[in-house]
């Protein structure tokens, strides 16, 4: 189902209507908006991954409570 919503038709509609939406003058602009904001979310998952420590749960230190020591 997800090949029949990316097909070069539905692109071209998609483009079409953007161009009557925003005009000529507009739509570079926005597609540079779009652009940034995907790169800015692709940089921001990225950083997050770097940043994630695994967190490894150890149990508490036990001390010896043997008599006489």
């Amino acid at each position: 189902m997800i090949e029949n919503i990316v097909s070069p038709t539905h692109l071209l509609l998609i483009l079409v209507v953007a161009l009557i939406v925003l005009g000529p003058k507009r739509l570079p602009e926005a597609g540079r908006g779009l652009g940034s904001a995907i790169r800015g979310f692709k940089d921001s998952l990225s950083t997050a991954e770097r940043s994630e420590e695994p967190s490894v749960i150890q149990p508490p230190r036990e001390t010896d409570h043997t008599p006489g020591g």
